[in-house]
């Protein structure tokens, strides 16, 4: 706060005894009043700065079944394969991607890999999602 900021008369005590603390006092009740109100005194100009920055490329990615399709059999097949599951949590796992529930086949991986498992899937007849 510069010195020529007007300050309301019912802060002008609070604002003087904040002014008397030290750096790092001030940094403890900084972030006590975070926890107790549940805010963040980060400036909204700054967070704006922040993500207007150089974007990091995902390096981790996840795959999401979407729709079975009409060859279940072969889709129960790729979903072994992919995730090494069993016979019974795959077909589980396809029973609830048919009925309407997506499920996560695979997260954590590499592009390359999840383009992979996204051929796989399609030529089964499923619709899978990365992200």
């Amino acid at each position: 706060m510069t010195d020529d900021t007007k300050v309301p008369a019912k802060f002008e005590k609070l604002v003087g005894e904040i002014e008397k603390m030290p750096v790092v006092e001030l940094a403890e009740l900084v972030k006590v009043l975070e926890e107790k109100f549940g805010v963040s005194a980060a400036a909204p100009v700054a967070v704006a700065a922040a993500t207007a920055g150089p974007v990091e490329e995902k390096t981790s990615f996840s795959v999401e079944l979407k729709e079975v399709g009409a060859q279940k059999i072969e889709v129960i097949k790729v979903v072994r394969d992919v995730t090494a599951k069993g016979l019974k949590e795959s077909k589980d796992l396809v029973d609830a991607a048919a009925a309407g529930t997506a499920q996560m086949i695979k997260e954590d991986v590499k592009k390359e890999e999840a383009d992979e498992i996204v051929k796989k899937f399609t030529a089964a007849g499923a619709k899978v999602e990365i992200k």
